[in-house]
C-alpha cells in the first residue's frame, strides 16, 4: 500500500518570513499555555462555585418540597408553598405543566452541573428547564397534589461576574500582545537592515549599513562590513595591480625594444648593450616576483599555527644574512620560547619584504621583538632617508613608490613591500605602523599582531 501523503505539507504551514515565525514562536506558546491553565481554571472554579451554591439552594427547596407535600389538599399546599417561597425568592406555580425533560442552552456548562445538583438532591424533580428563560431556573416536581414548578434567579446558582475574568484575561492578552509585538519589531528591524544591506551588496551596490540590535545582530553585522570592506580593498587591488603591472613593465619592455632595434646582423652587441637588458630582465623578474607575492598573500589559504617566536625570528635573520643582506637580531623581549599563533609563511614573506626595503634604502637592518601576554610586536629598523610624516600612510598603498625621499640605492621594486606587510598584518588581527626610527634615524616598520 502506497502512502500518498505529502511530507512537505506541515512545512507549508510554517510561516517563511522571520517576524511571523518568531512571532509564531512568541506567541504560539504563549497562547496554548493560557488558554489551557484559563479553561481548566474556569472550569474547576466556577463548576465548584455553582455545586456550592446549588448544593445550599436545593436546601431551600427540599424545604418547600416537604410543606407542599404535607398540605391536606392543592390549596392548602400551594398557600403553605408560597408562605414559605416568596421570603426564600422562590416563585411557586401549582399546578405546573412539567416539561418533558431537561433543557439548557449548548454554551451553558455550568448549567449541567445545576441539573445534577438538582436531581441528585431532590428525587422528585421530573424536569430542570435552563433555556426558556437564560436569567430564570425553573424547577419540576412531582408532588401529592399534582406537578408544581419553583423557579428562581440563575444568578442564586451561578456565578456572576465569569465574564469579567474573561474580558481582563483578553484585554491583558491584547495588551501584552501589542507590546511583544512592538519589542519583536525593533528587535527585528537590525536583521532586516543587515539583510537588505547584504542584498544590495550582492547586486553590487553599497548601501550605508550601521551595526545596531542585539549582541549577536552586531557580531553578525559587523562580520559582514569586515567582509564587505576586506572585498572592497581586494577589488581594489586588483585594479591597481593590473594598472600597475601594465605601467611598470612598460619601461622595461620599451628599454629592451629601443635595445634590439639597435642590433643588427654586422654589428655584435656591446658588452654594456648585454648588461643593461640583463638588468632590465632583472628588474622585471623583481617586478613580477612581486606581483605574485603581493597575490599570493592576498589569497591567504594557510591556516594559523603555533609557532616560536623567537626561533621563527632568528632562522629569519640567519637566512637573511646568509642572502647576503646586512640584517640582525639585537633584542627580543619575552620567553624565548614563547609561542605565539600566525600563519608563518605569510609573516615570514612580510619580514622579508620589510628587510629587503631596509637594505635597499639603507645599509643595515635591524630586528627587535616583544612577545607579551596578548601580542608579538616585531620592528624592523634601517638607517635610510626614511618617509616623511605625512607620506607614512601613502606608502602602505600598493604600487607606491616615495622615490624622491628614498633613492640612496638605484634597484627600484615594484611598490609592494609595505602593502604586502600591512596586508600581512591585517590578515592575523594586527597592524603595520611606521615611525621614525630611534635609533638608526631612518625607517621603523612595526608589526603588531595578536599573540
Amino acid at each position: 500500500m502506497t502512502n500518498d501523503a505529502d511530507p512537505r505539507v506541515p512545512r507549508k504551514l510554517i510561516p517563511r518570513g522571520l517576524y511571523a515565525r518568531a512571532a509564531l514562536i512568541m506567541f504560539l506558546p504563549v497562547v496554548v499555555v493560557t488558554t489551557v491553565v484559563s479553561v481548566m481554571f474556569l472550569q474547576r472554579h466556577f463548576e465548584g462555585v455553582t455545586r456550592q451554591m446549588t448544593t445550599s439552594l436545593s436546601h431551600e427547596l427540599a424545604f418547600v418540597a416537604r410543606l407542599v407535600d404535607g398540605a391536606a389538599d392543592a390549596e392548602a399546599a400551594r398557600r403553605a408553598g408560597v408562605s414559605v417561597a416568596r421570603p426564600l425568592e422562590l416563585d411557586l406555580t401549582l399546578p405546573a405543566q412539567a416539561a418533558p425533560q431537561d433543557s439548557r442552552l449548548f454554551y451553558d456548562f455550568s448549567g449541567r452541573v445545576v441539573t445534577e445538583v438538582l436531581r441528585d438532591a431532590l428525587p422528585q424533580v421530573i424536569s430542570v428547564d435552563l433555556a426558556g428563560d437564560d436569567r430564570r431556573v425553573v424547577v419540576a416536581l412531582e408532588g401529592r397534589q399534582g406537578p408544581y414548578a419553583l423557579s428562581f434567579d440563575r444568578r442564586r446558582v451561578s456565578a456572576s461576574n465569569p465574564h469579567q475574568l474573561l474580558v481582563l484575561m483578553v484585554f491583558t492578552s491584547l495588551l501584552m500582545t501589542g507590546i511583544a509585538t512592538i519589542f519583536l519589531r525593533n528587535q527585528l528591524r537590525p536583521i532586516r537592515r543587515l539583510a537588505a544591506a547584504a542584498e544590495e551588496y550582492g547586486k553590487g551596490r553599497i548601501v550605508p549599513y550601521r551595526p545596531s540590535g542585539a549582541v549577536e545582530v552586531r557580531v553578525a553585522g559587523m562580520a559582514f562590513l569586515d567582509m564587505r570592506n576586506r572585498l572592497e580593498r581586494q577589488n581594489e587591488q586588483r585594479k591597481l595591480m593590473m594598472s600597475g603591472i601594465s605601467h611598470d613593465l612598460r619601461t622595461p619592455l620599451t628599454r629592451l625594444r629601443l635595445g634590439l632595434s639597435m642590433l643588427g646582423p654586422d654589428l655584435p652587441p656591446e658588452p654594456e648593450d648585454i648588461a643593461a637588458m640583463e638588468a632590465d630582465i632583472a628588474e622585471m623578474n623583481r617586478m613580477v616576483d612581486g606581483f605574485l607575492d603581493y597575490a599570493r598573500d592576498d589569497a591567504q589559504d594557510s591556516a594559523p599555527q603555533p609557532v616560536a617566536a623567537a626561533p621563527f625570528l632568528e632562522a629569519l635573520v640567519a637566512d637573511a644574512q646568509r642572502a647576503g643582506q646586512a640584517a640582525s637580531l639585537i633584542q627580543f623581549e619575552g620567553d624565548p620560547q614563547g609561542i605565539a599563533t600566525f600563519r608563518p609563511d605569510m609573516l615570514r614573506r612580510a619580514l622579508e619584504n620589510l628587510i629587503g626595503n631596509a637594505v635597499r634604502y639603507g645599509s643595515r637592518a635591524e630586528m627587535d621583538a616583544a612577545l607579551g601576554p596578548r601580542s608579538l610586536r616585531i620592528g624592523v629598523e634601517d638607517d635610510g632617508p626614511g618617509i616623511p610624516e605625512d607620506s607614512l600612510e601613502t606608502v602602505m598603498r600598493p604600487f607606491t613608490r616615495l622615490d624622491s625621499s628614498r633613492r640612496r640605492n638605484s634597484a627600484q621594486g615594484a611598490g609592494l613591500g609595505l602593502a604586502i606587510a600591512a596586508d600581512v598584518a591585517r590578515a592575523h588581527g594586527g597592524q603595520l605602523r611606521l615611525g621614525r626610527g630611534p635609533r638608526l634615524g631612518g625607517l621603523r616598520a612595526e608589526i603588531v599582531i595578536p599573540r
